[in-house]
């Protein structure tokens, strides 16, 4: 019997061991229901004889299996007791798979990290207490899942040494989050120090977040590449505020915005799309951004060469040194009437050297800082 006077932590953990299905192996009914619980806290040793409220001698049964512990004796106390550990093999067992791609693990986590959302979303924040009260128990177990699949599983989520640019240390921090989420400390002291990390929705595509654009303009095209050959690429949209990719999700369209940080990150880590940078992304679509401001079309030359644009019939190319030189021009082998403007403009007019301006007059190309890129868009804005 529940006396009313176990610690909010013992329960919490209770919950959790639970999974949210009867402890009783021979039942494992689901305790969460509509917009309640069924839950029953029981005693294995009964409280009478020890008064003791302690995790080790309490578990969660459904009703109909306390009763028949309780009333009719049929399970003694030191079977009861191995319920527990037959529950944390089944944890293991069930939970402790290894997938091999990112979307498998998908398949498993999103069902999990959605309903937890629901339920903080419609009980938590919507200030329901009684019904928080309630399903916070439903988050603890999912929480208990997703912990033991994300240790089995952290070689598929990107990683980088510096904590901030790392999808790992996001699962690490969620991990932590569960086990001090488990413990918390009494209702009457609020603060945790490891919230749920908003970064892991984002890599699940569950709900985007606003963070930075990715630098890596050549990382951005390799995966629309990649996209494109399984299918799956419908448009990529940039010049605008929000610049993003349209994917083919199982026949729906799915926007994946290009400073949605931590899913972008992943995508490039699951298609093995890393690339060094020569374009900066940002600088990039704040050149596209600025066309479309003076209304002038443009088109990529190939969908997966984002450098390269037609604009008012003219080929544009979008290069990113802090001084092109002539090797660079020459590297780049323009054809005649080609346009290339330089994005990297902290160096001003010493952005472009001597030599390569020279040698653009014998190619018969134009070459452009950002300022004279303002001014020859002027010139052609009405050209027909």
């Amino acid at each position: 019997m529940d006396r009313g006077n176990i610690n909010e932590n013992v329960k919490r953990r209770l919950y959790a061991e639970s999974i949210g299905r009867c402890m009783n192996p021979d039942c494992q009914r689901e305790l969460f229901i509509n917009n309640g619980d069924i839950i029953e806290k029981a005693h294995i040793t009964p409280y009478c004889e020890t008064a003791d409220d302690s995790f080790e001698n309490l578990i969660i049964l459904c009703p109909n299996c306390h009763k028949i512990f309780d009333k009719i004796s049929s399970f003694n106390p030191e079977k009861v007791k191995e319920w527990k550990q037959i529950r944390r093999e089944q944890i293991d067992r069930l939970f402790s798979k290894q997938y091999s791609t990112f979307d498998d693990l998908k398949t498993e986590v999103v069902p999990l990290l959605l309903e937890n959302k629901t339920i903080y979303e419609n009980y938590y924040l919507s200030d329901k207490k009684e019904l928080w009260n309630k399903f916070e128990g439903k988050i603890l177990a999912n929480n208990r899942k997703l912990k033991k699949i994300f240790e089995q599983n952290l070689d598929l989520f990107q990683r980088h040494r510096e904590k901030a640019y790392s999808n790992s240390a996001c699962i690490n921090s969620f991990i932590m989050h569960v086990d001090e989420f488990e413990a918390t400390r009494p209702d009457e002291e609020k603060c945790r120090h490891v919230l749920f990390p908003k970064e892991i929705n984002s890599m699940f595509g569950i709900a985007p977040i606003s963070d930075f654009m990715l630098p890596f303009t050549e990382s951005l095209e390799k995966l629309l590449t990649k996209l494109n050959e399984q299918g799956k690429l419908e448009a990529i949209v940039v010049g605008i505020n929000k610049p993003y990719i349209l994917l083919n999700k199982e026949g729906k369209s799915d926007k994946v915005f290009l400073d949605d940080t931590p899913r972008l990150r992943q995508l490039y880590y699951d298609y093995n799309c890393f690339k060094s940078t020569k374009v900066r992304l940002d600088s990039l679509n704040f050149a596209l951004k600025y066309l479309k401001s003076q209304k002038i079309d443009f088109k990529f030359l190939s969908y997966n060469n984002l450098r390269e644009i037609s604009a008012n019939g003219v080929k544009i190319i979008f290069v990113y040194e802090y001084c092109l030189s002539k090797v660079d021009l020459l590297q780049l082998a323009p054809e005649e009437n080609n346009v290339i403007v330089n994005l990297h403009n902290w160096n001003g007019v010493g952005c472009i050297s001597n030599e390569a301006y020279k040698l653009s007059e014998e190619m018969n190309v134009t070459l452009l800082t950002m300022d004279k890129f303002y001014e020859y868009i002027s010139k052609i804005k009405h050209k027909v």
